[in-house]
């Protein structure tokens, strides 16, 4: 096999080091991610005119759940028999161990309680804004995590293999996550057309069954190429076919089969909102100061 035949990749996952404190690449993707899908989500309340003072409530609902529902879904759907025995190791995030399943469970139930104690509007509202801005997220994460050289696949020919050396590796492999961040930005851009050039929020769940199919179908055949999480997983792929990661992305994208069906089965809806955003009112209340100042003038 030449050089050119595939990718030699020995990235550092540190951005940067002040003393103790460093700045990983995975964390940036986060920060990165959570910023532009807050405005993002800004830009959509303000279009439709709903309180401004919602976006930071539902951003530490979201943030809350994401790390919240991640971390559990990963200590229950992956590695219980370890976190059974050491419960004091669940609280220790910081050293790895997030399961995106779990933290899409926790999401939907944090915009339903979001909806219910906050806006008095129906879930799918809140949803099929806050959607759009978790698959830009989910892009960037994957990004984190092929600069930290994990959740990579099996060996390959192909000349994109990439050979990850800070783990020892010597021969290419698939870079699943690369694959996964271009579907998730794919996805992205859709959604956001269906968004600001189709009007797709006017029938509720479409923009979220979209997406639910969007991430996980994707995500369920990727799977086939990508190393297992934990060991007991190559069990469970000899006995049934598929992995840990691929049973849980079944009902979701049958989830949003249903949200898509649904949706277009039921007549469209529009919104609207009493309150304004702040800078919304002092823009109508500047026209309404220059047509009074123009009028009279023209006494």
């Amino acid at each position: 096999m030449s050089v050119l035949d595939f990718i030699s990749w020995n990235a550092d996952p540190s951005l940067f080091s002040w003393g103790s404190f460093t700045v990983r690449w995975y964390g940036l993707a986060f920060a990165v991610g959570f910023i532009i899908g807050y405005n993002i989500v800004a830009r959509m309340f303000k279009h439709e005119g709903a309180p401004e003072k919602w976006l930071g409530i539902l951003l530490a609902y979201v943030v809350i759940a994401t790390i919240v529902g991640a971390r559990l879904g990963h200590v229950f759907f992956y590695e219980w028999d370890y976190y059974s025995q050491h419960p004091g190791e669940i609280i220790k995030v910081w050293n790895g161990g997030l399961a995106s399943h779990g933290g899409t469970i926790a999401i939907i139930i944090a915009v339903f309680l979001f909806s219910w104690f906050v806006t008095k509007k129906p879930a799918s509202w809140t949803f099929d804004k806050l959607v759009i801005a978790i698959a830009l997220v989910g892009g960037l994460i994957r990004l984190g995590n092929l600069m930290n050289s994990e959740i990579y696949g099996g060996p390959t020919d192909l000349p994109w293999g990439f050979v990850f050396e800070k783990n020892g590796e010597t021969e290419p492999k698939h870079p699943t996550q690369i694959y996964e961040a271009t579907c998730y930005f794919i996805l992205f851009a859709v959604l956001m057309w269906m968004y600001w050039k189709r009007n797709a929020e006017e029938r509720p769940y479409l923009i979220t069954g979209v997406f639910f199919i969007g991430i996980f179908l994707p995500r369920f055949f990727i799977e086939y190429i990508k190393n297992v999480q934990v060991d007991w997983e190559n069990e469970m792929i000899a006995t049934y076919g598929i992995n840990q990661g691929q049973l849980l992305s079944i009902p979701f994208v049958l989830l949003g089969c249903g949200l898509v069906i649904w949706a277009l089965t039921h007549p469209r809806q529009k919104f609207s909102f009493p309150d304004k955003f702040a800078e919304e009112i002092e823009e109508e209340k500047r026209k309404q100061r220059f047509r009074d100042r123009e009028a009279r003038l023209k006494k």
